[in-house]
């Protein structure tokens, strides 16, 4: 059985050597296996570091991108190039811990298509970032219409039924981990506790963050436009009643109808939400604008030689 392991890697050349040393040590009893690592506009010595161990190393396989197309990109390449009857994703900076696979090989076999895992976060990462997090799974369970477990990470472990049927999706802009648990496909979850990061910075700052959890969101629901929908609709109702209140004051009474405060109010609530719902349809716009172009998600600058038939 060929396993192989796609492997996303941006400025992360201290971690590499590690990274491919440790995969190796579980690997190596369990058969064939590859190493792809995807080098996502690395400004470092990544590339010419993957360069002299692809040379020295036919299991280990490479792919540069021109410039930094993102993680959700580079997991895409790799399984594109992946040739195993298994194929794992994690990423390259040694907080996904290879000796997991062995477990996780453990459970495949037990006939699951899908092998997630789920971080537990202990004392780490920091209580922002947690608390963040924590807030993405539950925007995304209760906006979405699927369900991902609050933890999971894109580091899993597939059959080859999973990544063709994976790759079988056409979109350009595919959120992995909601395209995984959209499948419905047999999983099994396993958790880990992610070890602190050694070497290099994170690249995920909350900018980010941000983007991808307006991406996850919107790539699997349309329930954010039904809320501000049904919000728009609640308010112009509360707003027509106002205006009948407003009305029947000024015919049958004397009294004109004071209340600036209330009406300025008004008028920033209303404005507040148009402004908002309009964003939010900017954001399925976007994605359809996207889409449209039929641009390809990625360019690659230059990969490894494809290995020669029959040999890992």
């Amino acid at each position: 059985m060929l396993v192989s392991v796609v492997l996303p890697a941006c400025d992360e050349a201290e971690n590499i050597p590690e990274m491919t040393a440790r995969l190796s040590a579980v690997l190596r009893t369990k058969g064939d296996y590859e190493l792809i690592f995807v080098d996502d506009g690395s400004r470092d010595a990544s590339l010419p570091l993957l360069r002299s161990m692809s040379a020295s190393d036919t299991r280990i396989r490479y792919v540069s991108f021109s410039r930094n197309f993102g993680h959700q990109n580079a997991l895409r390449a790799g399984l594109e190039r992946a040739r195993g009857e298994v194929v794992a994703m994690m990423d390259a900076d040694l907080q996904h811990p290879p000796e997991l696979l062995s477990e996780m090989l453990v459970r495949l076999e037990q006939g699951f298509d899908i092998v997630g895992t789920l971080r537990m976060d202990g004392k780490s990462p920091a209580g922002f970032k947690r608390a963040t997090s924590s807030l993405f799974y539950r925007l995304m369970n209760r906006l979405g219409d699927i369900r991902i477990e609050p933890g999971s990470a894109d580091f899993r472990l597939l059959s080859r039924k999973a990544v063709d049927l994976l790759l079988s999706m056409p979109e350009r802009n595919l959120f992995w981990r909601g395209a995984v648990a959209w499948t419905g496909l047999p999983t099994a979850m396993i958790p880990y506790e992610a070890a602190p990061r050694s070497r290099g910075r994170t690249k995920y700052g909350f900018r980010k963050m941000l983007a991808f959890a307006m991406d996850g969101i919107t790539s699997f629901s349309v329930r954010p436009l039904r809320i501000t929908s049904a919000l728009g609709a609640a308010i112009s109702f509360l707003a027509f009643l106002y205006a009948l209140y407003a009305l029947g004051m000024r015919i049958f009474t004397d009294r004109t109808v004071e209340g600036w405060t209330s009406i300025l109010i008004s008028v920033l609530l209303v404005g507040g939400l148009q402004l908002l719902s309009i964003g939010i349809l900017g954001e399925y716009l976007g994605k359809l604008f996207m889409e449209s172009k039929g641009r390809p998600p990625y360019i690659v600058r230059e990969e490894s030689p494809p290995p020669e038939e029959g040999k890992a």
